[in-house]
């Protein structure tokens, strides 16, 4: 089985991730950001390491679901492959960081990819407002992610709106902004019970 965590940067996915993978007993499968090669550069002239960022992030993901078809275990995912492309790809594009020409490449590779692997059995979303978004950013400390704008995390925030609005598969929408999954075992607790009732048909 394969659960997804969604969200945008500072949402609480990573930390979300680890905590129901230790309570469930599932894998984790954490997103590479530490090795990640561009991210660094990324930050500091998004319009020039756009592309080779999405490149990256893209092969990493598709990688990752390989491995999770393969394990025959069920994996909980700190973001998906669908995040890369419908979310920060798309913002990339209509900010003007990523030209046609190498979107028109990247979703060439996206779609062939895609023929391959297939959706999470479950998709969990951390719907966040850009205040704790920046609150969350801010606390983590990391140096690269501290020049992020508003309008960058806000531009972000709709598109993730617009794809979970579409979305195919099996979802469960969280409220971050009242959750403190971390602090408050109350709040982690009605995060189980909704997974709970939709893998296990609980609680109806």
């Amino acid at each position: 089985m394969h659960i997804g965590v969604a969200g945008n940067i500072g949402s609480g996915k990573t930390t979300l991730t680890r905590m129901l993978a230790e309570h469930y007993g599932w894998v984790p499968q954490y997103e590479a950001v530490t090795y990640n090669p561009y991210l660094e550069d990324y930050y500091k002239d998004i319009q020039r390491w756009s592309f080779n960022l999405e490149v990256y992030f893209l092969t990493q993901r598709f990688k990752d679901l390989l491995d999770i078809a393969d394990s025959g275990k069920t994996v909980i995912q700190d973001r998906t492959v669908m995040e890369g492309v419908n979310i920060f790809v798309e913002n990339n594009r209509a900010m003007g960081n990523i030209s046609q020409r190498d979107y028109d490449a990247y979703m060439e590779l996206f779609h062939v990819m895609m023929r391959l692997v297939r959706l999470p059995d479950l998709l969990i979303y951390l719907r966040c407002s850009v205040p704790h978004l920046v609150g969350q950013i801010s606390k983590r400390g990391r140096e690269y992610e501290q020049g992020m704008s508003l309008d960058y995390l806000g531009g972000l925030n709709e598109r993730y709106e617009k794809w979970i609005s579409e979305y195919k598969g099996e979802v469960i929408i969280l409220d971050a902004d009242k959750l403190d999954f971390v602090a408050n075992p109350e709040d982690f607790g009605t995060i189980t019970n909704q997974i709970d009732a939709q893998l296990f048909g609980l609680f109806n």
